[in-house]
């Protein structure tokens, strides 16, 4: 039996160094995140019951509930990913897989990413003037979920990109050597086997629509809104904004309330999410390699 030597016995002590560092950022991240949770269950379960989810703002928001703004951040984040999803997509297989390596898809790479890093402040008042005016959509579903969805447009470029890319070049060669053409390829070989790393994009889409306030409350969100809304054309409440608002603005809300809002919105997103990353798990074990 080998005895281990000094230069092992100095290898396994680093090792065992960098595993318990590795450890500790990791619960330097995670711990942050579980604490938040537990402080907003903590304040806001006090506030929650079917009343509240089910029922509309009363007595200029310090009472009552919050189905509109429920029900605004439902719409916003659909029609935000319908407007988005193809789009974002077709310009990523576009990049991945015709575009040439020249000066003109470089430049569009760079401007994806200069997209990516506009604060959500000049993204809403690119709305305004685009979809609310120049279009005359007006203060709209359609015009917040259309600033949303230009926001959201390079997580799923990229991320779609990337999925692309990691289809082995070898399934694209057979398919050429087999006679089929380069969007036969794609489409029955390329995309199905991406599903997963695209879902990816839109899971995290999903956390950044359903959670910004700026973009939306100049373009289709109100601060109070009575109904629900009917259509696309119709103006919403929010969520996020109306959170902003009852913390903010309206004097007299009990404190619980705030939290239990937070605590609903974030709920939202876990949940779409958990149902994103299940569709993603369940794509990703028919892969073949």
């Amino acid at each position: 039996m080998f005895q281990p030597t000094p230069v092992d016995l100095r290898n396994r002590a680093r090792e065992g160094l960098v595993r318990w560092l590795l450890l500790g950022l990791t619960l330097v991240i995670i711990l942050p995140v579980l604490l938040i949770l537990g402080v907003l269950a903590w304040k806001g379960t006090p506030a929650l019951s079917l009343e509240f989810l089910f029922t509309e703002p009363r007595e200029a928001m310090t009472a009552g509930g919050i189905l509109p703004a429920l029900v605004g951040t439902v719409w916003l984040v659909a029609v935000a990913l319908l407007a988005s999803v193809p789009v974002g997509v077709a310009a990523a297989v576009y990049l991945s897989e015709y575009a040439p390596d020249n000066a003109l898809t470089r430049i569009i790479n760079l401007a994806i990413m200069n997209l990516a890093g506009v604060p959500s402040i000049v993204h809403a008042l690119f709305g305004v003037g685009a979809f609310v005016y120049f279009f005359r959509f007006g203060t709209s579903i359609l015009a917040a979920s259309l600033t949303l969805a230009v926001m959201s447009l390079p997580v799923i470029i990229v991320s779609t990109r990337e999925a692309l890319q990691a289809v082995p070049r070898a399934f694209r060669e057979a398919c050429w050597a087999m006679g089929a053409t380069r969007w036969q390829t794609i489409r029955h070989v390329v995309l199905p086997n991406s599903v997963s790393g695209i879902l990816t994009g839109v899971i995290l889409e999903v956390a950044h629509t359903a959670g910004e306030t700026a973009p939306i409350m100049f373009t289709g969100a109100a601060f109070f809104v009575p109904f629900l809304p009917e259509g696309i054309h119709d103006q919403t409440m929010a969520l996020s904004l109306h959170l902003f608002i009852i913390s903010t603005q309206v004097p007299g809300v009990p404190e619980p309330v705030p939290f239990a809002v937070a605590l609903v919105l974030i709920s939202l997103v876990m949940s779409m999410n958990a149902a994103s990353i299940w569709v993603r798990t369940r794509l990703r074990r028919r892969k073949k390699w």
